[in-house]
């Protein structure tokens, strides 16, 4: 059985951009597509929840047939379920290849809002999220061959996430830019002028050299792939934000195994779902 693209689909603006998205790649990936829509309120007895259902529903219909429409070839599907709506996309997750959820644009300056469902989805779902903001005029960047953006920290597993953007860059017929964000070590703050300029060049030798080796055997396997590797002397966060100022789709990725307190997204994974303009790919690793 064909694992679908799953898209959260609850008739806002934000999800309409995040089912138009979902379509999209459903179509450059020849997989089925599925609008997910769940209605928290399973009982029907409340004064106007019958009316309430109903209109639900036909917002569904309605965008399933207009994605059936504009998208020939893709298998396209509805589901309404009685569930709450985080724990019926994470349950989704468990048998799809990605699910797609809308983000409200709030502008360039304030970044954007990722409601209380998105970020538990982030966190908790099995399979890559990809967060995508309300269409705006200027945001249809996620088509074409605008560059595909993956951030990376040499320090963690990396295999998923770069298998992820490599595939992307591919489907898309578009470059790939991997950034890795390094600081030297604390204590060179403290070190002699001269000798830091010598410890800088040596350990940025050293962060290069990493960077290109663990690239190779992936520039090796998608050959097709225009790949640029920037290393930068800094904040990982602000760096990511930086390169994907005019990218198509940023990718970044995210612990999956539980800790005690719970899984949580990085402060990388943070700052891109907040303030990276591009539709952002969050992939579970290790």
């Amino acid at each position: 059985m064909t694992t679908p693209i799953v898209a959260g689909f609850d008739g806002s603006p934000e999800s309409v951009a995040a089912a138009g998205w979902a379509g999209r790649e459903a179509l450059l990936r020849a997989l089925p597509l599925e609008l997910l829509q769940a209605w928290p309120w399973p009982k029907t007895d409340v004064l106007g929840t019958s009316d309430a259902v109903t209109w639900s529903r036909q917002q569904l219909a309605a965008e399933e047939a207009r994605l059936r429409a504009l998208l020939t070839g893709v298998e396209v599907t509805s589901a309404h379920v009685p569930h709450d709506p985080a724990d019926a996309l994470e349950a989704a997750g468990r048998r799809a290849a990605m699910l797609v959820l809308g983000s409200r644009g709030l502008g360039a300056l304030r970044g954007f809002l990722v409601g209380s469902v998105s970020q538990e989805v982030l966190r908790r779902a099995p399979c890559p999220v990809v967060l995508v903001r309300a269409a705006e005029e200027d945001s249809a960047t996620d088509a074409g061959n605008h560059e595909v953006v993956v951030g990376l920290d040499l320090r963690r597993p990396f295999d998923e996430v770069l298998a992820f953007a490599f595939e992307a860059a591919e489907l898309r017929s578009a470059p790939l830019r991997a950034v890795h964000a390094w600081d030297p070590p604390t204590g060179s703050a403290y070190m002699a002028f001269a000798a830091i300029g010598s410890v800088y060049e040596e350990l940025s030798a050293v962060e290069k050299q990493q960077l290109t080796d663990v690239l190779a055997p992936w520039r090796a396997r998608h050959p097709r792939v225009a790949v640029t590797a920037d290393l930068v002397r800094g904040n990982a966060s602000v760096a990511l934000v930086e390169a994907t100022a005019a990218a198509g789709l940023a990718v970044v990725g995210r612990r999956a195994r539980r800790a005690p307190i719970g899984t949580r997204l990085g402060s990388v994974a943070h700052a891109a779902i907040h303030h990276v303009r591009c539709p952002v790919a969050v992939v579970p690793y290790g």
